[in-house]
């Protein structure tokens, strides 16, 4: 069994923010795979198989600095192994159309995975960092990632959103090198 957890926050406010990446991915990856969330665990759920294997996909609605609290009770009540998670996620660090998939490493600041970090009490989990850039004012951290994507960068976002959804359906088919090889790269 895997899962895939898509971060964001709940309501329209929320809804294209820079934020909200992860959501924008997983509806992308449910959507083609012809799955319906219902609400379960603290968000919308929904679960499908690919293959043989049983694929979890969680959009916690916790709002994003108690995100943990969704993924412990997922990760709990099916006994799911840190290593066969896979989070989504918004990462400052990288610039607008860049990503990076890494098996493990700390919350770099960001408070979802401090959350999920602190409340499965390990770094070792998989996860897909979708760059939103930095902001242009230093300290001006929340506006940025609470704002909607500009006109430039929604141009950029779509081709980002559908080269994660490769990524994330090759790190489902145990080709997580294969992903990093060549969803890694510089674009």
């Amino acid at each position: 069994m895997k899962a895939i957890i898509g971060l964001g926050n709940p309501g329209l406010k929320y809804d294209r923010s820079k934020h909200n990446i992860g959501f924008m991915l997983l509806d992308l990856i449910t959507k083609d795979l012809n799955l319906t969330y219902r609400t379960n665990f603290r968000g919308k759920f929904t679960e499908g198989k690919l293959k043989e294997e049983k694929v979890f996909f969680l959009k916690p609605y916790t709002y994003m600095n108690l995100s943990g609290h969704a993924v412990a009770e997922l990760v709990g009540y099916y006994k799911l192994l840190p290593q066969d998670i896979l989070v989504i996620h918004d990462d400052m660090d990288l610039p607008i159309g860049r990503m990076r998939l890494r098996s493990k490493g700390s919350s770099g600041g960001h408070n979802g995975l401090k959350s999920i970090i602190a409340e499965l009490g390990t770094q070792e989990f998989w996860r897909l960092k979708i760059g939103v850039g930095r902001p242009r004012e230093e300290g001006d951290v929340v506006n940025h990632v609470l704002s909607a994507f500009s006109k430039e960068e929604t141009k950029i976002l779509q081709e980002v959103i559908d080269r994660g959804n490769k990524a994330a359906l090759l790190w489902l088919e145990d080709k997580q090198d294969e992903a990093m090889n060549i969803y890694n790269q510089d674009k």
